[in-house]
């Protein structure tokens, strides 16, 4: 149950029940977890919105045949690509996207505004493919990883399809990078058209660690003693916890490190060794993501696959300091507290670089657009002082 308390500074407390875990002879069942609004995380996923929001439009173009579509075609899919201003709006504010030109869509009509991708994406989409080259056994690691951290070593590539944003992944890797890894990959199905699963067929060692044990590796390098893996708590500034909630925290942290890749087919999913694998699970998966965070209905279509269960979105706030739930949105997005320095990441994906490009290409054209606004309104004022010295001779 979750209750929602709002008062004039606009912060907002959920008070989640804890689950039965049972630890040793006492229940934790009655246990409340406070949640504080972290205003630097929040506007972490607010610095993206911009970026994101031109990026669907781009994706709703290039999958069209011919990478071409008539503006009011685009126009109509407005709602589903969660853009409130209309496509000319649009195309006015970020003029580096597209092209806009004359063509019919039938022989006989009457030619319509069409759109097409302008010189400027089309340098830009060169340079991502170039990325995803040089980055493919990364991006080959990451795809194994997500299919060795589940309970069959298999998952429906539809929901593969469905994350490939959060993870960086080409948009035709299932059709062009897996049948280019049949070691590592096996493909059953048509994506799209029905059942269709993607399977791990060799399990590589170099892959089954988690972030957390090759932290505590290194560690262990540096220093020359032996590092227990274990997660990093944080809890964020004005964070208080009660005191039972700090004992049952402190015995949690004390359970041994049970990492993803490990076969966990012999545990009960409410003891809290499975909550300490769970834990686990949600760190590897937000640190295997682009931006280190990702929303919580995408994960909860893998709930099957990686033994979530069906509370699982509350351990992100009885792990305050782990991870951080935030409302932005009006989405609950999972993000890991570790990874951000204020509202910005601290260690940038090697795929997310390309994004940054793409942030740049847009900033340019916003550029062009305020000086080309900054001197039509100059035009204006001159023409505007030309008639009122002429109106005075």
């Amino acid at each position: 149950m979750v209750n929602m308390l709002t008062n004039k500074n606009k912060i907002h407390v959920f008070c989640y029940n804890i689950l039965n875990l049972n630890i040793h002879t006492r229940s934790i069942s009655s246990l409340k977890v406070v949640w504080r609004k972290d205003p630097l995380l929040d506007q972490a996923i607010e610095n993206d919105k911009r970026y994101k929001q031109c990026f669907r439009v781009v994706k709703e173009v290039l999958n069209e045949p011919g990478q071409v579509i008539p503006l009011r075609y685009l126009e109509k899919r407005r709602q589903r690509m969660r853009l409130k201003v209309k496509i000319e709006t649009f195309l006015n504010q970020n003029p580096f996207l597209f092209d806009l030109y004359y063509d019919r869509i039938k022989p006989k009509t009457e030619p319509v505004k069409f759109l097409r991708v302008s010189d400027h994406l089309l340098k830009f989409l060169d340079e991502e493919k170039r990325n995803f080259k040089e980055n493919e056994p990364f991006i080959v690691s990451k795809l194994c990883k997500l299919l060795m951290i589940s309970k069959d070593k298999v998952v429906s590539a539809d929901k593969l399809l469905h994350v490939k944003r959060e993870f960086g992944f080409p948009n035709d890797f299932l059709v062009d990078l897996v049948p280019r890894y049949p070691e590592y990959f096996r493909l059953t199905g048509l994506p799209g058209e029905g059942a269709s699963f993607l399977e791990l067929v060799n399990w590589n060692p170099e892959f089954a660690k988690s972030v957390i044990q090759k932290r505590a590796e290194e560690e262990a390098k540096v220093t020359g003693i032996r590092v227990r893996p274990n997660f990093n708590v944080k809890l964020p500034p004005g964070f208080v916890l009660k005191k039972e909630m700090r004992e049952w925290i402190r015995d949690w942290i004390e359970l041994d490190y049970i990492s993803p890749y490990e076969d966990v087919s012999h545990l009960e999913q409410s003891s809290r060794e499975m909550e300490k694998r769970s834990v686990g699970v949600f760190h590897e998966l937000l640190s295997l993501s682009l931006y280190k965070r990702i929303p919580v209905p995408i994960l909860g279509k893998f709930c099957n696959e990686y033994r979530f269960s069906n509370a699982f979105s509350s351990a992100f706030t009885r792990h305050s300091g782990i991870f951080y739930l935030s409302l932005k949105g009006g989405i609950e997005t999972a993000m890991l507290r570790e990874a951000y320095e204020g509202d910005k990441l601290i260690d940038v994906d090697p795929l997310l670089k390309i994004k940054d490009r793409f942030a740049e290409l847009l900033e340019e054209g916003w550029r062009r657009r305020a000086e080309e606004l900054r001197l039509k309104q100059e035009k204006i004022k001159q023409d505007m002082e030309l008639v009122a010295i002429r109106a005075g001779e």
